[in-house]
């Protein structure tokens, strides 16, 4: 007998971090895939995910609008109540054996919050970790309403079970969006334009370029315009110095209208003739953008994640990713021009890290699946110290 496993799609980032569980699945003989996408992966403005999940060759059986637009704390709140609503219905028709959620967003809480209500076992990865921002508290939340957790790193693993989570329900696979790095076609197209929509100035590949991407800090809310414009001083002083820029957009989450009107004000401002702004990139293409990047900057999971993986240097700014495992690869900043503009020079000097397998070794979606197909499904839940 197959078991029913429900794969919840809410972003851009968090459809790379479950894409290779997705591909397991769909060929695994004793799983059933089933897909939900929500939130700001149907969002034009967030680059419509769901159509590259489409063009994957995953078709959702459900699209599920859940996003309260404003992108303040209380359109937050309310998206994540408006989810919870909409997955009751969809959970209580589909009938899942297994819900799988990702990380640590607020869409991913709603997933937890009414499949543990509807006594359906809830799978959780990257638990155990520590980041600043509200995604701590959401993270560690979403490990207390979870059943099979599916942490990236032992310090993860042992993160948990220091939560009182009971041993057999914890399974270190390491994260799943490494998989899609092995064995990558790193080749890129020579205009970065025909990977992706976007606007601004054509980035040339087989000339030297960093990629950037900071998204608002939650709890810090009413600061990102403030934040952004520090960055967009060090970028500005990169690009003035012939180094060509790729940023992509912000997410969704509170304080994502401040990021978006520091950037449009700055291009239309500066007409910048350097840096080329995009909307979304495929799981795949993200990969190989960064892969043959120069330096990451920002306050991404990519840059801790992925980047390690590559040896591609990374700029950490502020507290976002605050606390969470880093390789050598990063140097963290402050919102301060200055810090970033010559952290990034000193990662431009020193070139590319030795790889870090830090957050594994691109086998986690089959490990995952596997797991998800033959594990006891035990819903009641003990604290165990």
């Amino acid at each position: 007998m197959t078991r029913k496993i429900c794969v919840v799609v809410n972003s851009r980032a968090n459809y790379g971090r479950v894409k290779s569980v997705m591909q397991a699945a769909r060929s695994h003989p004793g799983v059933e895939l089933k897909l939900i996408v929500g939130a700001s992966a149907l969002l034009y403005r967030f680059g419509e995910v769901v159509n590259t999940i489409k063009s994957d060759g995953f078709e959702p059986d459900v699209q599920m609008y859940s996003i309260v637009e404003g992108e303040k704390p209380t359109t937050m709140a309310k998206s994540t109540g408006l989810a919870v609503i909409e997955l009751s219905t969809h959970f209580d028709q589909m009938k899942p054996d297994i819900v799988l959620t990702v990380a640590d967003r607020f869409d991913t809480l709603s997933t937890a919050v009414a499949a543990s209500y509807m006594n359906i076992p809830v799978a959780h990865t990257q638990g155990g970790e520590t980041t600043g921002s509200i995604d701590e508290s959401v993270r560690h939340a979403i490990t207390k309403l979870s059943h099979l957790h599916f942490p990236a790193t032992p310090i993860a693993r042992d993160n948990i079970i220091k939560m009182g989570e009971e041993p057999f329900r914890v399974h270190l696979t390491g994260c799943p969006a490494i998989d899609l790095l092995v064995d990558l076609d790193f080749n890129l197209p020579l205009k970065i334009s025909t990977l992706s929509s976007g606007v601004g100035p054509e980035v040339f590949t087989d000339k030297p370029y960093i990629l950037v991407l900071q998204h608002p800090v939650t709890t810090e809310y009413g600061e990102g315009f403030s934040q952004i414009s520090q960055t967009l001083k060090a970028i500005h002083r990169i690009s003035q110095e012939g180094m060509q820029v790729i940023w992509l957009w912000p997410n969704v989450d509170a304080g994502s209208d401040d990021i978006s009107k520091g950037l449009r004000q700055y291009r239309e401002e500066n007409k910048p003739c350097k840096i080329h702004f995009m909307k979304n990139f495929t799981p795949e293409d993200y990969a190989k953008v960064l892969y043959r990047s120069k330096c990451v900057v920002g306050n991404s999971s990519s840059g801790l994640r992925e980047a390690a993986f590559f040896g591609t240097p990374c700029v950490n700014i502020g507290s976002r990713q605050r606390g969470r495992e880093k390789s050598k690869n990063v140097i963290d900043v402050p919102h301060s021009s200055d810090k970033i503009y010559s952290s990034i020079n000193a990662q431009l000097n020193h070139g590319r890290y030795s790889p870090d397998y830090l957050y594994g070794d691109g086998t986690a979606g089959n490990k995952i699946v596997d797991i998800l197909a033959t594990a006891d499904l035990v819903i009641q839940k003990r604290l165990c110290f």
